[in-house]
């Protein structure tokens, strides 16, 4: 990893808070007489959940006998929400939920067990929109400056194309209508 001086604090995040497994302590005890059936799976993937945030992406992975690993780069992002249920927010923790074009109605990752909720959103904000206008600098990111629009968007020229013609349209119909 790259010196931390230069990076931002979300690159050190790498586990979820040790919060997270009094979390899922409480949730399995509402299941009774099967909380040790429910618990060893959120224990076993509390155990081995692990976050990556670097210069082009957020991985996440986690599983003992089966391991899943998952890869987003910032431009594929679509969406980022951010979730806090009641057991959550007694405990200082939040869930961002980090979702894709791909056509599920559910997220595509969902980062567990963070204690720095609003950075990791605002970060992951700004790579987001940086990466769309092709620009993933670590500098303006750290210092939560916008990206710099270096070259407009095709949406946005087609938007202020339509709202100039409309503005003309606009200026013609007055003038027919004052002559």
């Amino acid at each position: 990893m790259a010196n931390s001086a230069t990076t931002h604090p979300v690159h050190d995040i790498v586990r979820p808070d040790k919060k997270l497994l009094l979390l899922y302590v409480l949730r399995c005890l509402l299941t009774g007489p099967l909380f040790p059936f429910v618990f060893l799976p959120s224990y076993f993937k509390y155990q081995t959940l692990r976050y990556r945030f670097d210069e082009d992406g957020v991985a996440m992975s986690w599983g003992l006998l089966w391991r899943r690993e998952i890869f987003l780069t910032y431009a594929r992002i679509q969406d980022i929400h951010l979730s806090r249920g009641l057991l959550e927010r007694w405990l200082g923790l939040g869930t961002i939920h980090i979702q894709t074009a791909s056509g599920s109605a559910s997220a595509e990752i969902a980062v567990v067990g963070l204690t720095e909720y609003g950075a990791v959103r605002d970060f992951l904000y700004t790579q987001m929109r940086g990466a769309r206008f092709g620009e993933t600098n670590d500098r303006r990111a750290a210092s939560g400056e916008p990206p710099a629009v270096t070259e407009p968007d095709d949406a946005v020229v087609l938007l202020t194309d339509i709202r100039d013609e409309i503005r003309s349209l606009r200026a013609a119909l007055q003038h027919e209508r004052e002559s």
